[in-house]
C-alpha cells in the first residue's frame, strides 16, 4: 500500500497488546459507574479501532464474543450487544482501507455513522423486546465515542511508532 506523504511508518502490532487493550476496554465498560444512555461505549470504540487497523486479527468473531460478554454482564437481552458489535466490526472492516487515508479528525467524522448505527441496532432490539424508549440522550453516546477517536488513536498506536529521525542504528 502506498503511504501518504509525511505518514509515519509503524511497527507491527503486538497481538498481546491488541487483546490486552480489548480486555481492558471490556473491564472499563464493566466498571460500576451506572449505565447512563449518554456514556460512551469504550469497548465498541476499541473494537472499531482494531477492526480498522488490524482486520485480520480482530474481526467479527471477536466482536461477537465481547458483545456476548457485555450482554451477560449487563443482564441485557442476550445478543443485543453482540449483534451491535458484530455489525460495527463488519462495517469497520468494510471501510478500513478508505478510512486509513484520512487524517485522524476526519476518521472521527467517518466512524460517527458506524457508532450511530450500533446504538440504533441496540435501541431497536430493546424496543422489539418490549423495553421503554430510552430517550434522545442515547444519541450523545456516538458523538462522545467519535470525540474519543483521536485520543484512542494516539494511545493505541503509541507502541507501534518508530523513532522519527533515522540514524545509523535505525535505518527506517
Amino acid at each position: 500500500m502506498i503511504m501518504r506523504p509525511g505518514q509515519q511508518l509503524l511497527l507491527p502490532a503486538n497481538p498481546l497488546f491488541i487483546w490486552g487493550s480489548l480486555v481492558f476496554a471490556l473491564f472499563v465498560n464493566m466498571l460500576p459507574l451506572g449505565r447512563a444512555p449518554w456514556m460512551p461505549d469504550v469497548l465498541a470504540l476499541v473494537i472499531v479501532f482494531w477492526s480498522v487497523h488490524q482486520p485480520l486479527r480482530v474481526g467479527i468473531g471477536a466482536a461477537f464474543i465481547f458483545g456476548m460478554a457485555m450482554d451477560v454482564h449487563q443482564s441485557a437481552l442476550l445478543g443485543q450487544h453482540a449483534l451491535a458489535y458484530t455489525v460495527l466490526s463488519f462495517f469497520a472492516i468494510t471501510v478500513h482501507r478508505r478510512l486509513l487515508w484520512f487524517t485522524v479528525p476526519s476518521q472521527a467524522l467517518q466512524v460517527l455513522p458506524l457508532f450511530v448505527a450500533a446504538r440504533f441496532i441496540e435501541w431497536m432490539v430493546r424496543l422489539a423486546a418490549g423495553d421503554s424508549f430510552p430517550g434522545f440522550s442515547l444519541l450523545l453516546s456516538p458523538v462522545f465515542e467519535a470525540l474519543l477517536w483521536p485520543v484512542v488513536s494516539v494511545l493505541l498506536l503509541a507502541p507501534q511508532r518508530r523513532a522519527p529521525d533515522p540514524d545509523e542504528n535505525r535505518p527506517l
